[in-house]
């Protein structure tokens, strides 16, 4: 699990693309220093394992499925990409809950500058998955938790604080460029419970009493205001 918080920019060193799979090789200042064989890291928002180790440099294997629901099959020598090591137990959650399973690639539409903030509108190439963006609530761009300040037909926006855009890859970003996309995954879970509610075919067999998990019920329990 991981929090959006970008922790440093590596740079790609190589990438080999065979078919639909990739072995990406990357240079970092900052997480390899406690990495080991195994170890997930966010590599622009999409976790990935770390398979080899030597110095600063890092490699991972992008098996098909990543490759084809991401933007990493973009990535070339020398591209930029956001990092983040897996949550520690004992560290703090300053982003939101993130998994690292990139659920579209979106496209930037649009972007401008308000006073000290910059303004990013995205469009998902996925539009069903808008249902899970809200206004003031968290999404992931490229691995970075963002709170969304508006929501469209077919976009939302966002608001980027300048430590955040001098510090992650979406100051090189320009109008047209890709960015890999993780919407909240709580309302995921919470649309998979609400498709169960009421249906006994899905009802534990010994379970004494299923529960009907609706908008009443979650107001009740505090989930919703």
């Amino acid at each position: 699990m991981f929090t959006g918080i970008v922790e440093e920019v590596g740079r790609i060193t190589s990438i080999r693309k065979n078919g639909s799979s990739l072995q990406i090789a990357l240079h970092a200042q900052l997480v390899h220093e406690d990495a080991h064989l195994g170890d997930s890291i966010a590599v622009n928002g999409v976790c990935l394992t770390v398979t080899h180790i030597r110095g600063n440099e890092l490699r991972f294997d992008v098996v098909p499925e990543t490759f084809r629901n991401t933007g990493l099959a973009s990535l070339q020598a020398g591209s930029a990409v956001n990092l983040e090591r897996a949550m520690a137990a004992n560290g703090r959650f300053g982003g939101h809950v993130v998994s690292g399973h990139v659920d579209t690639v979106g496209t930037i539409a649009s972007i401008q500058k308000e006073d000290n903030a910059v303004v990013v509108e995205i469009q998902p190439q996925l539009s069903d998955c808008l249902r899970y963006v809200v206004s003031r609530g968290s999404v992931t761009l490229d691995g970075i938790s963002l709170t969304v300040n508006e929501v469209y037909a077919q976009s939302f926006r966002v608001s980027i604080i300048p430590h955040t855009f001098a510090n992650t890859v979406l100051q090189q970003k320009k109008i047209g460029d890709g960015v890999n996309i993780e919407v909240d995954i709580i309302g995921k879970y919470v649309e998979r419970l609400l498709s169960f509610a009421g249906d006994s075919q899905h009802a534990r067999p010994h379970s004494p009493t299923t529960a009907k998990i609706d908008k009443d019920y979650l107001t009740k329990h505090g989930f919703m205001g």
